[in-house]
């Protein structure tokens, strides 16, 4: 979300201007959109469900309803509650400002450098909320029973038509996924070391050259060799693409290992 649609709610005009001011000179360093503007609480929330802004900057006391209500009335909207920044001249809302998930409380005057930071700020915490929290388990269904395989246990996934067979040094297990998604979600933990192949990094025991006899249709048989994967807490030796097969040498290497091309 790289342009914040941003909504000021300040009931004084003159308040507003000055947002709008301050906004326009720190555009080129905070790239935003203002969204609108609203003059008490109850336009605000009509704002609100109309244009989902990602940050309101909002003032506390207003005619009606103050800032604080409407805090608390943002909470429940549909789309979410944008990110709050309070723009007034009161120092004694800033602990209430924070129970209600306010991202920061600016006093006026505001000054460039703070609203800046504040946005910024708004920014990273709306960054955060749109990253999926990552499981920490798989879950696996085997005839009447539900098992919670930990991520931690697994030590390599690999495809299978529309099947993923997810080994531990235990047990087999199936899950239906793709491997393309498996690694989206896992990338950090697990390496692609071949198009149906997912390692657990920390499972990478070491490699060893593997030979295979091609049989060139009635001609004398062709010797080539690749190399396979040991991982540990298995008997099994996994295939490593050639396309792949950089990005497992560069990371043997890190480890203190040293191959040939």
């Amino acid at each position: 979300m790289n342009y914040p649609q941003i909504l000021i709610v300040d009931d004084e005009l003159p308040a507003r201007q000055r947002l709008i001011a301050l906004l326009e000179d720190i555009h080129s360093v905070c790239p935003h959109t203002l969204a609108g503007q609203a003059v008490n609480a109850r336009e605000a929330l009509l704002l609100m469900r109309e244009l989902q802004p990602d940050i309101v900057l909002l003032d506390v006391q207003m005619p009606e309803m103050n800032g604080m209500e409407l805090a608390h009335q943002m909470q429940t909207l549909d789309g979410g509650c944008p990110e709050i920044i309070f723009v007034t001249a009161y120092d004694n809302f800033a602990v209430n400002a924070f129970e209600v998930g306010a991202s920061d409380y600016l006093l006026k005057p505001v000054r460039a450098i703070r609203l800046q930071e504040a946005i910024q700020r708004a920014m990273q915490r709306l960054n955060r909320r749109d990253v999926p929290e990552q499981r920490q388990y798989f879950t696996v269904v085997e005839k009447d029973q539900i098992w919670r395989v930990p991520v931690t246990e697994v030590l390599f996934l690999k495809a299978d038509q529309k099947y993923v067979s997810l080994h531990t040094a235990h047990k087999e297990y199936l899950i239906e996924a793709s491997l393309n998604s498996l690694e989206r979600e896992f990338g950090k933990e697990f390496l692609r070391v071949h198009r149906s192949v997912l390692v657990a990094r920390n499972a990478i025991a070491g490699v060893a050259r593997a030979l295979h006899m091609t049989d060139e249709q009635g001609e004398e048989e062709k010797v080539t060799e690749s190399w396979e994967l040991i991982v540990s807490g298995s008997t099994q030796r996994l295939p490593v693409s050639r396309r792949q097969w950089p990005l497992v040498k560069e990371m043997m290497r890190h480890r203190g290992n040293d191959f040939p091309a």
